[in-house]
This record gives C-alpha cells, structure tokens and sequence, in this order.
C-alpha cells in the first residue's frame, strides 16, 4: 500500500478492480482545508480519461507493472507475435491491447510493452517513426511546402496527411501518438 504521496506520473493504480495509469497529478494545498492530490487518470483496458481527487495522506494500491522492450515479429490473424531480445521468449498480445500502434509497426520494431500478472497492458512504441509511402498521388508542378496536404499510404498500410511535394517511395518521420507527418528523412 502507497498513499497518495507517492503519485508520481506513470505510476499504474489499482482502484475499484480497475487499473489505472496516471498521466498527470497535482498537489494542492488550499489556504483553508487540507491539502489534496488532483490526477487525471487513464483506465489501461478501456483508454477511458477521467479526473480524480484523492485527499492528501489517503492509502491507495499500487500495481506493479514491469515495462521491458520486445521486438514485434510478426501478426497473426489478429494477434501480434513479440520477442523478448534478451532471452528469446515470445508472446501473443492482442489486437484490441496493441491497439493504434499497429498502425505505426513494423517487423523487427523495438516497443516497450507493459505487463502486469503476466498478461500484456498496453504497446508504447517510440515517439516516432520513420515510414516508406507506399502509394499517394503525383505531385504538380508548383506544389510546396507551405500549400495544403493531400492523403498518402505507408508501408503499415495507414493513411497520414502529407505535404503536396511528396511522392511514392520517400521516407517520412511519423508521430506515433498523433499519427501527424513530421518531416522528411533523407538518407
């Protein structure tokens, strides 16, 4: 047991059978009153957000997760096959559990996966990516940088917006929790 001192972000509760991750938390000491802690909080199964307030000292339960890198293998029907890299395990995870990093995985890809009890929580995959479009339109003559975006296809098979002056084969740096085109990766 851990009190609410010890929120910290990233710190995963374990409240009404739930787990719950922090994303953000804030010790308020009010004049008058005693002091709280105000969180936001995501449910890890359902990705649902909500705000909580826990007063100051009060006793929580804490779940230990243990977040290691797996390098992503293959997909299997609707799983995804992991290797652990430093002994060679392999895991299933869910599609659903996977969720949109599918969208932004690649095979031979390095993502940290959270486990808790032995069953997979959630896929993180670094904050971004660089991607190969597979297919868009040709761009025109005049075509620039500063004008609009037009649709383009990666090799995950996910469509993202890019520039107008892009075309087919040019690498591309993803954001993988927005999905937004960062820029081009020249090699």
């Amino acid at each position: 047991m851990a009190t609410t001192n010890d929120i910290k972000n990233g710190t995963v509760l374990k409240l009404e059978g739930n787990l719950w991750n922090v994303l953000e938390f804030q010790h308020v000491k009010p004049g008058k009153g005693g002091a709280f802690v105000r969180t936001k909080l995501r449910n890890i199964l359902s990705g649902k957000v909500v705000d909580k307030t826990f007063n100051a000292g009060l006793k929580i339960e804490t779940a230990t997760v243990d977040r290691r890198d797996y390098q992503y293998l293959y997909k299997d029907g609707e799983d995804f096959v992991f290797m652990d890299t430093t002994d060679y395990d392999q895991i299933t995870v869910p599609g659903k559990t996977v969720g949109n990093a599918a969208n932004f995985m690649l095979e031979s890809q390095m993502a940290t996966i959270a486990m808790h009890e032995g069953s997979p929580l959630y896929v993180e995959l670094p904050a971004s990516v660089t991607l190969e479009i597979t297919y868009t339109e040709p761009g025109l003559q005049g075509d620039r940088s500063t004008g609009g975006t037009k649709p383009a296809t990666v090799e995950t098979g996910h469509e993202i917006q890019v520039p107008l002056f892009l075309g087919t084969g040019t690498k591309v740096k993803v954001d993988t929790r927005t999905g937004e085109y960062l820029g081009r990766v020249n090699e």
